[in-house]
């Protein structure tokens, strides 16, 4: 076997990285940034948000149904988002306790540029609330009514390996009629994936030499 019929599939190779290099890097849309209540049904528990109570136990929340309190006067439910519920939904109207529910979604940017991440959205609470990202308060996007949408978005704070989305909602005082509800839609998201490293170039580089070399030795 001669030198050139050798290194033939060693240059296809270099060739092929040479061309994936090349292929400019463009943006994709951030895995993980679900809406609620995206992947469940009616009175089913949607597993996307964790759910802390104001009791410390974490679990998941519930999709309210479509039919039921308290759709009027929340939003209602569209075929986009739902409203989760800290508890399973009962027949009429729902009283939960006052408090604190924090609602974690978490998304991996593991072979992303997390300098390059955005998303941003919208969001309506009962009571009220803010939005964290990785620990940090997203400015601008506080929450104080369950009849209307609240703007949200971020272009900075995110991690290269998993990130974390915090809706904290605050559930006011209240003697009968008195649910917790939290509604969230992703209008959009980017974020740039990392490039292949100058590593592997260097790599081929030194196996196609150490070949060549060793071709001529045996000549």
């Amino acid at each position: 076997m001669n030198a050139s019929t050798t290194l033939k599939p060693l240059l296809a190779f270099v060739a092929l990285l040479a061309a994936v290099v090349a292929t400019p890097v463009s943006a994709a849309t951030i895995t993980g940034l679900v809406n609620t209540g995206a992947s469940s049904v009616a009175g089913a528990q949607d597993t996307n948000y964790s759910l802390t109570l104001p009791n410390s136990t974490t679990t998941y929340g519930y999709e309210a149904p479509g039919n039921d309190w308290p759709i009027t006067p929340w939003l209602a439910n569209t075929t986009t988002s739902q409203w989760l519920m800290p508890y399973a939904p009962v027949q009429g109207r729902d009283n939960h306790p006052a408090g604190i529910y924090t609602w974690l979604l978490s998304f991996d940017l593991t072979g992303f540029k997390a300098e390059t991440a955005s998303f941003s959205g919208r969001w309506s609470t009962d009571n009220s609330g803010i939005i964290k990202l990785n620990g940090t308060t997203l400015a601008n996007s506080a929450s104080t009514s369950f009849e209307q949408w609240k703007d949200f978005s971020a272009t900075r704070g995110f991690l290269a390996g998993l990130n974390t989305l915090e809706f904290v909602l605050t559930n006011a005082s209240g003697a009968t009629g008195n649910p917790a509800g939290l509604r969230v839609e992703f209008t959009d998201s980017n974020v740039s994936a990392v490039p292949l490293p100058a590593a592997i170039w260097m790599f081929g580089s030194a196996l196609l030499g150490f070949m060549g070399l060793s071709n001529r030795r045996k000549i």
